[in-house]
């Protein structure tokens, strides 16, 4: 095992920061970032994702390290999901469901660039209907880029998986793929439309109604 990431954590409740640096550095894969050491992931704590909340992840996101950030909230609602994404967070737990598992595997994903979100979540992302709506609009350019040649169904099945915190071979298991399929599918996603990685492309996907 590899150096442990390094992590910090913002919250506006100071109970709620010391209740949440408890869970995670349970985790012997996850440290405090030391002092003056930048962290590599940045866990918030908030009771609802407003526009102080998002103005926070935004102005962590903004850090010359450009740490990820996990969104632990109390309340989490589909809208607020999908403008925490559009903000850079890289992975969002509901408080209740953040046990010390669950929030290291999401700080973990994070660390790679993966995006997670809770499965009842994403599948109420992915019922909303903003395909070729609002959302479309709000996007811009960016939707122009998702819409004129789209996503396969195999892509779509990817993205998924993707979001919901799977590894590759997980995914390709689940799939019938085999990892390498998996690893082009994502590749040929990320180079198509000139994103940074695979959280870049699960964000835009969600963001413009692909998914």
């Amino acid at each position: 095992m590899g150096e442990p990431v390094p992590v910090d954590v913002v919250a506006f409740d100071p109970v709620l920061e010391a209740g949440t640096k408890s869970t995670l550095f349970a985790c012997p894969e996850l440290a405090p970032a030391a002092p003056g050491r930048e962290p590599r992931v940045v866990v918030m704590t908030v009771d609802r994702v407003g526009r102080p909340e998002l103005d926070v992840l935004r102005t962590v996101r903004d850090a010359p390290s450009r740490p990820d950030v996990v969104l632990v909230a109390g309340e989490l609602e589909p809208e607020g999901a999908l403008h925490a994404i559009a903000a850079g967070a890289r992975g969002l737990l509901r408080r209740r469901e953040a046990d010390a598992s669950a929030l290291a595997r999401a700080v973990l994903a994070a660390s790679r660039g993966d995006c997670t979100l809770p499965p009842d979540l994403l599948d109420r992302l992915l019922e909303r209907p903003t395909g070729h709506g609002a959302a479309t609009a709000a996007a811009g350019p960016a939707a122009d880029r998702w819409t004129a040649p789209g996503l396969s169904e195999r892509e779509r099945s990817v993205l998924r998986l993707v979001a919901d915190g799977h590894e590759t071979n997980e995914i390709a298991k689940q799939l019938c793929y085999s990892p390498r399929t998996v690893t082009t599918v994502v590749h040929d996603i990320t180079q198509r439309f000139r994103l940074r990685n695979r959280a870049h492309a699960v964000a835009y996907a969600l963001r413009v109604g692909l998914l």
